[in-house]
């Protein structure tokens, strides 16, 4: 049910985020371009098998305004298990949507996709999916999300800290 609470709040702000992202001045030329960035990533885990997580990731961003934006994640996140259980590492594969809320550095972003698990024997892919909000500006990006993982059980609330430019 907490579970539940919690998507449900993250599509609210989503929309919220979409429906202020629309009141953008039509009139404004905005040169739309891509952006990359690469980020640290460390997470607490909600489930009974890991302890925590730590991975990195490379985010592809195409600007279709000054407030919206389409987004390409990968990468690497390394899970690591409790007692007796075998870390797991995987491979997330996210598209998303990022809207600017507040002014032009504060946003939400929500992103689904798949996680493909490639350590230890695990040989599970998982649905992902991963609503967040953070804070950016020309270079940094600070952001924390949470990610629901359907077949890892280990859903995991993390904080990204990331390096970005324009291509």
């Amino acid at each position: 049910m907490k579970l539940k609470k919690h998507f449900l709040m993250a599509v609210i702000l989503l929309i919220t985020g979409m429906s202020h992202a629309q009141q953008v001045n039509e009139n404004t030329n905005y040169d739309q371009g891509f952006r990359l960035g690469f980020g640290l990533n460390a997470g607490a885990v909600t489930g009974d098998y890991f302890n925590f997580a730590l991975g990195g990731d490379a985010r592809l961003q195409y600007d279709l305004s000054q407030k919206t934006s389409l987004t390409l994640t990968t990468g690497y996140t390394h899970l690591f298990g409790k007692d007796e259980i075998k870390d797991l590492g995987f491979i997330p594969a996210k598209a998303g949507f990022k809207a600017f809320v507040w002014g032009d550095r504060f946003y939400v972003l929500g992103e689904a996709g798949a996680g493909f698990a490639v350590t230890n024997n695990y040989n599970e892919t998982t649905f992902l999916w991963s609503p967040g909000i953070g804070y950016a500006n020309s270079f940094i990006d600070l952001s924390l999300r949470y990610e629901g993982m359907n077949d890892f059980h280990a859903d995991q609330i993390a904080f990204r800290v990331a390096y970005g430019f324009k291509l």
